[in-house]
């Protein structure tokens, strides 16, 4: 008995997926999800971490006028990004786990999306699988990256080594303080 070949994501036939309950798993190198890759701090360093990721298709209510195709969609992952507080690197782990349904064309799917709990997507002829994980994730890029306590503490002060910090200017008050008239005298 073979194994049963697993349908390319690249170029995947929801509707057949979803015929099938088809659950499909993988781990992809991070360096194939150019978008997400091009986050890295050190892309050389996380080209080879991998994407996992896992997709399972379902119809429901096959038997109605109008049955629904379903996907359940999870992937993680780990990108080193640079904190904006010490500005050294740090990981960060993307975690993904959405649910879509699909519809008709893309104004259904514009007209629904609003209103409904799950995202919908328009069905189409072949579905390129990864480069909706790739979305996915990007969407879970935390916006400011910071270590929860930074390792190093970063310094706070624009200047060279050879820099020499002038003599201590005085107050501009103190002046103004020697010209204030003090009551009753």
């Amino acid at each position: 008995m073979s194994a049963a070949v697993q349908p390319n994501p690249r170029k995947l036939d929801v509707r057949a997926a979803a015929r099938d309950g088809a659950v499909l798993r993988g781990a992809t190198p991070l360096a194939q999800f150019p978008r997400l890759a091009q986050e890295s701090a050190q892309p050389a360093a996380d080209a080879a971490t991998p994407v996992e990721w896992e997709a399972g298709f379902s119809v429901r209510n096959p038997r109605a006028a109008a049955p629904q195709i379903w996907l359940e969609l999870k992937a993680r992952t780990r990108l080193t990004q640079t904190c904006q507080r010490c500005l050294g690197p740090m990981s960060s782990n993307l975690a993904v786990d959405r649910r879509f349904r699909f519809v008709a064309d893309e104004t259904q799917a514009a007209a629904e999306d609003e209103e409904a709990e799950e995202d919908v997507l328009a069905l189409e002829p072949r579905m390129d699988l990864l480069a909706l994980v790739e979305d996915e994730l990007l969407m879970e890029l935390p916006l400011a990256p910071r270590h929860e306590t930074c390792p190093t503490q970063p310094k706070l002060q624009a200047q060279t080594a050879d820099f020499q910090a002038p003599d201590a200017a005085p107050n501009p008050f103190a002046a103004l303080a020697s010209l204030r008239v003090k009551d009753g005298a």
